[in-house]
């Protein structure tokens, strides 16, 4: 199952690498990361989307809290939320295609952001499967070039995500995931 984790770090030079090492070294394939800045001066979040189970995502989420630069982590997985994703794709265009193009680009309410003689740059946010389904559509026309975001998730409502206790600007201990499993 993918899992998406929304973790917050100190906004530093090697701290997305220190992340991505902890996956790495895991053995946790990254399936979307997206990093930009917060509300708070000093601080990134990282979206990541990761394929594992509930105990690897738990597992992950005590393993990052170990990490100096890491602030806070939320499992936003299983929380209401609105995710999306951003995609560029240059697709060729000449006379009666440019036409066609346009119209199939507002049907998936995205929009055409450049214009030049032999293509179109068409600009769309949505689900993963939305920006598939697109580019499955203009594919005939030949794509040129796809750039592609990774997955981007809010929770819905008024409140922000989790917010654990902090402990000197960082969180304290995370529990035990299973008491049962007789970690000490």
């Amino acid at each position: 199952m993918l899992h998406t984790l929304a973790v917050y770090v100190d906004n530093k030079p090697g701290v997305l690498n220190r992340v991505a090492s902890l996956f790495r070294r895991r053995a946790f394939n990254i399936e979307s990361l997206t990093v930009g800045h917060t509300e708070t001066d000093g601080v990134s979040r990282m979206t990541v989307v990761v394929e594992t189970d509930e105990y690897g995502a738990r597992r992950l989420e005590a393993h990052l809290y170990k990490l100096v630069p890491v602030r806070r982590v939320d499992n936003i997985t299983a929380a209401p939320q609105i995710s999306r994703d951003l995609a560029l794709v240059k697709v060729s265009a000449t006379g009666e295609s440019r036409t066609h193009i346009m119209q199939l680009v507002d049907v998936y309410r995205a929009r055409v952001v450049d214009v030049s003689p032999d293509s179109l740059v068409v600009e769309t946010t949505g689900t993963e499967d939305k920006i598939d389904s697109l580019v499955e559509v203009l594919r005939p026309f030949g794509i040129i070039e796809i750039v592609r975001t990774g997955r981007i998730a809010m929770v819905r409502g008024t409140s922000a995500t989790d917010r654990a206790p902090k402990r000197n600007g960082y969180h304290a201990a995370v529990p035990a995931a299973d008491a049962s499993a007789g970690s000490v």
